[in-house]
C-alpha cells in the first residue's frame, strides 16, 4: 500500500491547519491521527491551502476531432495544472457526442490518457441541430451525466418542451446555455455603449432572458431537473432566484471570465475577449458577483474553448467565440478574492461543492472519500506564457500579467495528475 502523508497545509473551507493521509487512492486519516502515521512520501505543504479538486461543469475537450485545437491528453493535463480534478465534457465534439459509440470513445480515450476524471454530456438533440431528439438513454447507459445541447441553440419550444419531457422520463438532467437564436441574431458582443461605439453588432440581453424564462417554464412544467449554464446578465439571476422560490428544480452556473471582465474588454478590438454569451455591463458582472456569493448561482465553470492561433486572427465578428482559461480559472478567482469582490469561502465552494452538486456528486475531503484534491499557494504568482500553459489554446484572458495562485499539487484518485514529476 502506498501512503502520502501532507503535512502544514490549512483546508480552504475552514482556513485550519491539518494533516491529511492518503492511502490506495482515499483519504485515510485527517487532522491528529493522520499525524501520527508514517508514510511513503511527505508533502510540506506550508503555505498552501488544501480543497476538494475542483470540478468544472462546461470544459471543451476537443476529442475527438481533427486535434488542431486541442486533445484529451493536452486539455486534461491543462486541467490538471489549473486544479481540477473532474470535467463534465461538452457535446460539441466531431462527431457529436450523440450516440453511445461516441461516448464510448471518450471514454476509452480517457481511460488511456487522461490526467483527470472526465464525465461526458451527451447531445440532447441529433447533430446539436436542435431538432431531433436523441437516444437519451441510450447515452446515458453508456455514461453520459447530463444532456445538453452545448452552446447551441434549441430550434424551438415545441422540440425544447419534447426534450426536456423525455428527459425527465428518465431522471437525466439538462444543460442549456440560454439564448434566444432571433434575437442573438449575427451578434457576437454586448448590444451597449462598447458596441455602439466601435461598430460591432449586438447581442441584447433580452436574447438571453427571454429563452432563460422560456426554460424556467417548461422545466416547472416538466418537472425536469433544468441546469442553466454560462448566465450572463443581471435578469437572469433575478430570474433564477425567483423560480427557486416558486420550487423549480433549476440549478446554474457561469464562466469565471464573466466575473472579472465587461465589455470595455473589446475595447481595444481584441478578438481575445470574443466569447458566447458575451462580456456584458459592469450592472451584470455585479450581479452575477452577488448570485455567486448568495448561491444563487451553484458553480463557477472555466467555460474552456482551446482554439488554434488562427480561428483568433481575423476581424473579430469573423473569429470563432471562446478563451482557454481552464488553466488561471482559480487565479482569476483569487484576483476577485483579493479584490474584496468574492470571498475566498465562497470561491472555493463554488468551484467544489456546488458544481459536483449539480451532476449528484460529493466534494469534500473526509476520511474515506476519494483522494480528489488540490493543494495551491493563494500568494505565489506566475504568469501564463508558452513556458508554462499545458493547453493547445494559447488565447489565455491574462496574458503576461502576473496572476495569484500556484498549484503544487493535483491529486485524482490518490494518482498524480499535477505536476508532471513525482514527488
Amino acid at each position: 500500500m502506498s501512503t502520502l502523508k501532507i503535512t502544514g497545509g490549512r483546508l480552504a473551507s475552514t482556513n485550519a491547519e491539518t494533516t491529511l493521509l492518503i492511502r490506495d487512492g482515499e483519504i485515510a486519516a485527517l487532522g491528529e491521527v493522520a499525524g501520527q502515521q508514517s508514510a511513503d512520501s511527505e508533502l510540506d505543504a506550508s503555505g498552501c491551502l488544501l480543497a476538494p479538486g475542483f470540478v468544472d461543469l462546461c470544459c471543451n475537450l476537443r476529442e475527438p476531432g481533427n486535434g488542431q485545437k486541442g486533445n484529451i491528453a493536452s486539455e486534461t493535463l491543462a486541467a490538471a495544472h489549473g486544479g481540477f480534478t473532474t470535467l463534465c465534457a461538452s457535446p460539441d465534439t466531431s462527431p457529436v457526442n450523440d450516440s453511445g459509440a461516441v461516448t464510448n470513445l471518450i471514454l476509452d480515450v480517457a481511460a488511456k490518457r487522461s490526467a483527470v476524471r472526465i464525465l461526458p454530456v451527451g447531445a440532447i438533440t441529433r447533430g446539436l441541430e436542435g431538432e431531433l431528439l436523441s437516444d437519451m438513454a441510450g447515452l446515458a447507459g453508456a455514461g453520459c451525466i447530463a444532456m445538453g445541447n452545448g452552446a447551441r441553440p434549441v430550434k424551438n419550444a415545441r422540440v425544447l418542451r419534447r426534450c426536456m419531457a423525455y428527459a425527465r422520463t428518465f431522471g437525466l438532467t439538462v444543460m442549456f446555455s440560454p439564448e434566444n437564436q432571433a434575437l442573438a441574431a449575427d451578434g457576437y458582443a454586448h448590444d451597449g455603449l462598447v458596441a455602439s461605439r466601435l461598430g460591432l453588432l449586438g447581442i441584447p440581453e433580452v436574447a438571453e432572458t427571454t429563452a432563460v424564462m422560456e426554460m424556467l417554464l417548461l422545466a416547472e412544467e416538466t418537472g425536469v431537473r433544468l441546469h442553466l449554464s454560462q448566465l450572463s446578465c443581471a435578469r437572469s439571476v433575478e430570474m433564477l432566484a425567483e423560480a427557486r422560490k416558486r420550487g423549480i428544480s433549476v440549478t446554474a452556473d457561469v464562466a469565471m471570465h464573466q466575473l472579472l471582465f465587461t465589455e470595455d474588454a473589446l475595447s481595444g478590438f481584441d478578438s481575445r475577449y470574443h466569447v458566447r454569451p458575451p462580456l456584458r455591463s459592469e450592472k451584470d458582472r455585479q450581479a452575477l458577483l452577488a448570485g455567486v456569493r448568495d448561491g444563487v448561482i451553484d458553480a463557477i465553470t472555466s467555460q474552456h474553448q482551446p482554439h488554434d492561433s488562427a480561428a483568433k486572427q481575423a476581424p473579430m465578428a469573423a473569429t470563432e467565440p471562446g478563451l482557454s482559461t481552464i488553466e488561471s480559472t482559480l487565479s482569476m478567482g483569487l484576483l476577485l478574492v483579493n479584490r474584496g469582490e468574492l470571498d475566498s469561502a465562497d470561491l472555493i465552494r463554488a468551484l467544489t461543492t456546488g458544481p459536483a452538486g449539480v451532476i449528484g456528486r460529493s466534494a469534500e475531503l473526509r476520511e474515506g472519500a476519494a483522494a480528489d484534491l488540490c493543494v495551491f499557494d493563494p500568494e505565489a504568482r506566475w504568469t501564463p506564457d508558452d513556458t508554462n500553459l499545458r493547453s493547445m489554446g494559447r488565447h489565455v484572458p491574462l496574458p503576461g500579467k502576473e496572476l495569484p495562485g500556484v498549484v503544487r499539487l493535483t491529486l485524482c484518485d490518490g494518482r498524480q495528475a499535477w505536476p508532471l514529476n513525482n514527488l
